[in-house]
């Protein structure tokens, strides 16, 4: 079986810019008899009468003695990245960090965060998060709002958008 994961050419691009090394989580769902019955790989029948199981987490990768990184595109309830972590410090990573676009963060994950062994969870300004920094001081937020409103002039003239990400430095 293939570990492949469409994200992973993402992270890799991510590794080469920075010059650092690259490791992996993923947690594989166990396909079921119901999965199966049409030969395909299909939803369960009945999803809302059956228990969802969390898939083990899986690292590929040497986490020893590093700082961690966990990115995604959305950060929301935020149990498996609170298991992420705790799978990474177990590896030996001793510092973990979290960074997504979008803090939806909702319900009780502030207090998740705090209580959990994240080092700090950056989110962008592309949602409002403000009462979830007063409860987790662990939450940063970056401002994105010079790249976006570069991104829409360039659209709304017609320009190329790849300036935006060629020259951006390492430093920057």
């Amino acid at each position: 079986a293939s570990c492949w994961h469409p994200c992973w050419p993402k992270a890799q691009s991510y590794a080469e810019r920075l010059r650092l090394g690259l490791a992996v989580i993923h947690g594989k769902a166990q396909c079921t008899e119901l999965d199966m019955d049409d030969g395909c790989h299909s939803p369960a029948m009945l999803p809302l009468m059956m228990a969802k199981e969390k898939p083990p987490i899986t690292v590929v990768g040497d986490v020893g003695g590093r700082i961690a990184i966990i990115v995604d595109d959305i950060i929301d309830d935020v149990e498996s990245f609170v298991a992420a972590a705790e799978i990474l410090k177990e590896r030996g990573a001793y510092k973990i960090y979290v960074m997504a676009t979008q803090g939806i963060l909702s319900a009780d994950a502030p207090r998740l965060i705090e209580e959990s062994s994240i080092e700090e969870v950056v989110v962008t300004n592309t949602v409002p998060h403000e009462v979830q920094k007063l409860q987790c001081p662990k939450i940063k937020t970056v401002d994105i709002s010079l790249i976006l409103s570069e991104a829409i002039r360039r659209i709304h003239n017609g320009e190329s958008m790849a300036y935006l990400f060629r020259n951006i430095t390492v430093d920057d």
